[in-house]
């Protein structure tokens, strides 16, 4: 059995991923914009931001369904390996010099945490058969 925490965070989580890729989805730009560490990342790309949407999309879908179902740990484990990669990318451009330090603040606050949080709820807690 789950806890009400582990249920909860899984919903909330998922619909902030959910929504963030709506929003890159149907306004690419402002959500280019508005996102005060992605302009330094290099010129806007509409069609990119959007493909990275979809992923979003993906992920915060999982987690929702792992909010409904405990049997839904795959889907929510692959959309949270999206989530991870994402945070690994943007430590690997840290240590590579290619990110500020002060933007590295706000990522682990938008990024880093986020994935952590996501990989640990999509791990599967039961015994695989």
């Amino acid at each position: 059995m789950r806890s009400a925490f582990v249920i909860w965070s899984a919903m909330v989580l998922g619909l902030l991923q959910l929504l963030n890729g709506v929003f890159m989805l149907l306004a690419p730009e402002l959500w280019y914009h508005t996102i005060p560490t992605v302009p330094g990342t290099g010129p806007f790309n509409p069609h990119f931001v959007r493909d990275i949407g979809c992923a979003f999309i993906a992920a915060g879908a999982g987690l929702m369904w792992l909010a409904r179902n405990e049997k839904a740990w795959p889907a929510a484990l692959i959309g949270s390996l999206f989530l991870g990669l994402h945070a690994l990318t943007h430590v690997w451009d840290l240590l590579a010099g290619r990110e500020e330090p002060a933007h590295f603040a706000i990522d682990t606050v938008l990024v880093i945490i986020p994935a952590v949080w996501a990989l640990w709820l999509a791990w599967p807690r039961q015994k695989l058969s």
